[in-house]
């Protein structure tokens, strides 16, 4: 299958980059998005009543919760607290072979199905780069969107987990965006990384 949907968070052109393509076929991408609908979660859809996203930084010398050696490059991960975003950390290029990941604390909600409609606070960071492209946290709330409706990885580290549990995810080209996604600097071939928490799942 092949999943082409296109997730718009604000009017500033921030592209959230949860939603891409895999590689099951090799459709094109014009046919793709006109057989798949898109997602658009942007600040005018309805999101969980007071919920915010934390914009604190950790304490300096807080201790990894996630460390993650690559192909190429490793990635330390300190999840998101009741004050503080997560922090991820690239030693660049950062490349895996295959998605992981990693629940950092469980939550005890309702768990997460993929017919789920999920409320989240996450961080995506380009392995390649090091940089951050897209955050939720940087807004300062969070998305809400069907947890099958984003790239493969980032479905996996969604479906299984309860409400309440941060989450981190490494995610190779293949289960995230194998063509690439120039509108977020995200080339074909690049790993990406996810720190995320799970506030609502309905």
């Amino acid at each position: 299958m092949k999943l082409k949907s296109t997730i718009v968070i604000s009017a500033a052109a921030c592209m959230l980059a949860l939603a891409g393509c895999s590689d099951d076929d090799s459709s094109s991408s014009a046919e793709s998005a006109a057989t798949t609908p898109s997602v658009d979660v942007t600040h005018t859809q309805p999101q969980l009543d007071g919920a915010t996203c934390p914009t604190g930084k950790p304490a300096p010398g807080t201790a990894p919760q996630w460390e993650v050696k690559g192909t190429t490059g490793s990635v330390a991960v300190i999840g998101q607290t009741d004050t503080t975003a997560p922090l991820i950390t690239v030693t660049t290029p950062f490349t895996v072979d295959k998605t992981e990941v990693k629940t950092l604390d469980a939550g005890d909600g309702a768990e997460v199905t993929d017919a789920s409609t999920v409320n989240v606070c996450y961080e995506g960071v380009n392995g390649r780069t090091g940089e951050v492209f897209d955050s939720a946290y940087q807004r300062g709330e969070p998305a809400e969107f069907p947890a099958s409706g984003v790239v493969e990885g980032f479905r996996q580290a969604l479906v299984g987990q309860k409400v309440g549990s941060t989450v981190a995810v490494v995610i190779p080209s293949a289960d995230g965006y194998p063509q690439g996604d120039l509108r977020v600097d995200i080339r074909p071939g690049d790993t990406i990384i996810f720190a995320l928490k799970i506030l609502d799942a309905q």
